[in-house]
């Protein structure tokens, strides 16, 4: 039976009682967010997102950016219906929620492909435009970023590496520009292909079906009417501050991690080794905040302290995953030294981008939340 739609942004109704913490407060946001799934559904479909890569002319890039839009909306909702499955699973039906869980989690990986070899493409070409002196460091950057401590310290070794040759980068960056364009954009491609052979494959209509019903009616447990989902999102909360306390924050934001260096243009294309816990810590940080928006609802307290540190780990992954893109494009055979040589440049400097990332992060983890003892 569909469960009855709980009001959840009444402010006379919550003054008086509370924030809703029940199970009726759950299947409250994952209607509101199933719904949300299928009004981004329609949008990709009207803007035929289904059967195009887009075409050339300036109306059509409007239509695209809605498409892209859509699937963004597609993405997010899809995020959070399966990461408050994940945080609230004792409280909704064990098999169904097993199942559609996962599927939403493929779903949101795939339509994310796309946008990040982009973005990464992006990242790196003007990170190469940088260092070979093409355009210069913007003032905004060099004054606020994250190499400057509190006491007006310069920290912008943790941010870029040392000036590097410009003679042999500037040679080499057009070539390294040309190799990068040419393999993230066919890794893009083909990711948009996946992208749309995924959404007119029947597995994805099968998670529609799913969402779809999931916004008239979510199968909670008998006991989760009655059930307060405080302790459920504390106990997300605090798996957060243990994989925080895990990471090495005394030396986060290191001028110089040479074991940061150590791995990236070696023989072994597996993910960088020390990145992994804190993109898990990222994770984790996702989860916490979808926990606070079951709880709290729309009333939501916004927590710049949080904000900082999921904008911190966002960049983190960035610069990781750009690391790792300017590594395996060293390892092409047969480049030019010149190529190969402003391809480490590249690589050094996205792996200072990740210290500098995680000094932010520290720096804003250790900082009292608003209205702390």
């Amino acid at each position: 039976m569909a469960q009855r739609h709980h009001d959840l942004t009444d402010p006379a109704a919550e003054a008086a009682t509370g924030p809703a913490t029940t199970g009726d407060a759950l299947a409250g946001y994952l209607r509101a967010q199933a719904t949300e799934f299928l009004r981004a559904l329609r949008l990709h479909r009207e803007t035929g997102g289904a059967t195009s890569n887009g075409s050339s002319g300036g109306s059509s890039n409007g239509v695209e950016a809605d498409r892209d839009d859509a699937a963004r909306a597609l993405r997010r909702s899809a995020r959070r219906i399966s990461g408050s499955l994940h945080t609230f699973r004792p409280l909704l039906d064990h098999e169904w929620s097993e199942g559609i869980r996962p599927e939403l989690a493929w779903l949101s990986g795939t339509l994310a492909l796309e946008h990040a070899y982009g973005a990464r493409l992006e990242r790196l070409l003007l990170a190469l435009n940088r260092l070979s002196g093409s355009t210069p460091v913007p003032p905004q950057a060099q004054a606020t970023g994250p190499g400057r401590t509190a006491s007006g310290g310069n920290r912008a070794a943790a941010a870029h590496p040392a000036t590097p040759d410009r003679g042999n980068l500037t040679v080499g960056a057009a070539k390294a520009g040309a190799l990068l364009d040419r393999q993230l954009t066919l890794a893009r491609t083909r990711a948009h292909s996946t992208a749309l052979q995924a959404l007119g494959s029947s597995r994805f209509h099968a998670v529609a079906d799913k969402v779809a019903v999931l916004a008239s009616e979510v199968p909670l447990t008998p006991a989760a009417a009655a059930t307060d989902l405080c302790p459920l999102a504390a106990a997300a909360e605090e798996r957060l501050v243990d994989a925080v306390g895990a990471l090495p924050l005394s030396t986060a934001g290191n001028p110089y991690n040479a074991q940061a260096l150590i791995h990236g243009l070696s023989p072994d294309p597996a993910p960088h080794p020390q990145d992994a816990p804190w993109h898990q810590a990222r994770l984790l940080l996702r989860l916490h905040r979808y926990a606070c928006e079951v709880v709290h609802g729309r009333s939501t307290p916004l927590d710049v302290r949080l904000l900082t540190a999921g904008h911190a780990l966002d960049r983190h992954r960035d610069a990781s995953e750009a690391a790792s893109a300017a590594a395996q494009a060293a390892r092409t055979p047969r480049i030019a030294p010149a190529t190969a040589y402003a391809l480490g440049v590249l690589h050094a400097d996205q792996r200072h981008e990740v210290e500098a990332a995680r000094y932010t992060f520290q720096r804003s983890w250790q900082k009292q939340p608003i209205g702390a003892p």
